[in-house]
């Protein structure tokens, strides 16, 4: 655990706030929610939770498929990182934060395709290496998950078809629908 110095006291309905800095810096957003742990120190541990964290596996196997079906890159992402990935070395992608651009698309709720001229969007927010080409939001009762978007090395291949947009579109309403039951 690393030490921040900031003491916060608990109100009289138990409520605790974290501080604005900490919220910026780990991404958590008003409404997140936030599972809580123990340590056998006593310490009291938030941390953030991902409904898609739990599908893990399975989101892998859905990137597989349909990395073997398109021959592209394919990703499934929780609304801060990727989780699952086919397609590139794993390490190239696993885990990393995504782009704010990203972010903001997940948020409009709408799939997106890359038309050539347009401004290009990173999936990343370290690297600009990889770029999106079709992205379909994971949608459950209203709530933004994920994405499931297909992407690109550089900027030769952008431009997606209608059957990666038909593809990304299907498998992420299959998600939310999943995420429901």
């Amino acid at each position: 655990m690393k030490a921040t110095g900031i003491v916060r006291r608990i109100d009289d309905l138990g409520r605790v706030v974290i501080p604005k800095e900490i919220r910026r810096t780990m991404r958590i957003r008003e409404g997140d929610p936030l599972e809580i742990y123990t340590d056998k120190d006593g310490g009291v541990i938030f941390k953030k939770y991902s409904l898609m964290g739990g599908l893990v596996d399975f989101a892998g196997q859905l990137c597989e498929t349909l990395n073997r079906t398109t021959g592209q890159v394919t990703v499934i992402t929780d609304r801060d990182s990727c989780i699952a990935v086919a397609g590139v070395p794993r390490r190239e992608l696993a885990d990393k934060a995504v782009s704010s651009q990203m972010e903001r698309l997940m948020e409009g709720r709408q799939v997106y395709q890359y038309k050539p001229g347009e401004e290009i969007i990173p999936l990343c927010s370290d690297s600009d290496k990889y770029s999106l080409s079709t992205a379909a939001p994971i949608l459950s009762e209203g709530d933004v998950l994920g994405c499931v978007l297909f992407a690109c090395a550089g900027k030769d291949r952008l431009a997606g078809g209608e059957v990666e947009y038909k593809l990304a579109q299907s498998i992420a309403a299959f998600l939310g629908r999943h995420m429901e039951s």
